[in-house]
């Protein structure tokens, strides 16, 4: 007769158990429904330029959505979409790919092309346009990274700037702006062609794209693919994709004075509550010599919002209004008085409902 209470007892046990793992799981997934999210295509989907896939957004606990609309970005464009933008017209920078509404199928997505000069890693960012009544509108949004290749082969690259190019007092290019000392950091631009008829840009090693200096002692190739003159005389900086190279010739004639270049420091990743003000602070930035140093801030990842201060050590801004969890990211670059640059340096910014 024990036994068989014990019996009753442990499979009544085991069923609570099993109702509350459901319960656990159904509250976990409810949880995980709330958020407005970019549900297709998947984060880390590999795409190819010029397709056409279908977007499909999940609302979440958000009521009142009346529009989605959504952007491509290479992965550090800085051209972001305004937040509170409801016209889609004038603060807009980055071309809308797609405005997805209610009778649509699926509802608020859609057939969205992939830019067919994409290539390496691309940011698909999709806004929602929150009617308020008479309060008027907000927005939220949701952010994913994918992989974009082209179909077609490779058939050449080449720089695009002058000739052989010229850094320094003599001569030198306007691309690259003012260049008198050591220690400046810039980027190549670099374009290749490809059997689809398409000039695709291919700067930066998400592209697949890699350098190589002849003479390291004038111009170094630094790990994020960035260049830095660090000497004066003459190199050849060679360029390799997808098995196809390009090579440019690069006299430099700076100050030959040693300057260390700067260093950048973002600060520590921070969370932060919705409506709080936040300070980006590049205080522990240094230099070297010790010398004065410019600041220059930017937005490179989520839906864009106003930064103010953007040239000083610390800048800030308000956190906008999110429904879940959100992450703001921002690059600085400093420079010191003789124009050497750092590499730039990246702070995220976690904002909670």
């Amino acid at each position: 007769m024990k036994r068989e209470t014990l019996g009753v007892k442990r499979r009544t046990w085991v069923r609570i158990l099993c109702l509350s793992t459901v319960a656990s799981l159904l509250c976990l997934l409810s949880e995980q429904a709330q958020a407005f999210k970019i549900i297709e295509p998947a984060e880390g989907a590999k795409l190819t330029s010029g397709t056409t896939v279908t977007a499909r957004v999940d609302l979440g606990k958000d009521p009142g959505i009346v529009k989605v609309r959504y952007y491509w970005y290479s992965e550090q464009d800085e051209t972001l979409v305004e937040q509170e933008d409801a016209t889609a017209t004038g603060s807009i920078i980055a071309p809308v790919a797609l405005i997805g509404q209610a009778d649509q199928d699926p509802a608020f997505g859609g057939a969205l092309r992939v830019p067919k000069d994409a290539i390496g890693p691309m940011r698909l960012l999709a806004v929602a346009e929150i009617s308020r009544g008479r309060l008027g509108t907000r927005s939220v949004f949701d952010e994913i990274l994918v992989k974009v290749e082209p179909a077609a082969a490779l058939t050449s690259i080449d720089f695009e700037t002058d000739k052989p190019l010229q850094l320094g007092r003599t001569g030198q290019s306007s691309a690259f702006g003012h260049v008198d000392s050591l220690g400046k950091v810039f980027e190549l631009p670099v374009v290749g062609d490809f059997a689809d008829g398409v000039t695709r840009r291919i700067s930066t090693l998400g592209s697949g794209t890699s350098y190589q200096s002849s003479n390291p002692k004038i111009i170094q190739v630094l790990s994020s693919g960035l260049l830095q003159i660090v000497g004066n005389g003459k190199t050849t900086v060679t360029v390799t994709n997808r098995g196809k190279q390009a090579a440019l010739d690069v006299t430099v004639e700076v100050n030959e004075e040693p300057n260390e270049p700067p260093v950048a420091d973002a600060g520590a990743n921070m969370t932060v509550k919705a409506g709080s003000k936040v300070k980006l602070s590049g205080l522990k930035s240094r230099d070297p010599e010790g010398e004065a140093l410019y600041y220059s801030w930017s937005q490179v990842r989520g839906s864009k919002i106003a930064l103010l201060d953007v040239n000083s050590a610390e800048a800030s801004f308000l956190a906008p209004t999110v429904s879940e969890t959100r992450t703001y990211r921002f690059k600085l670059r400093v420079t010191d008085k003789k124009g050497a640059d750092s590499v730039p340096a990246f702070v995220d910014v976690v904002v909670e409902p």
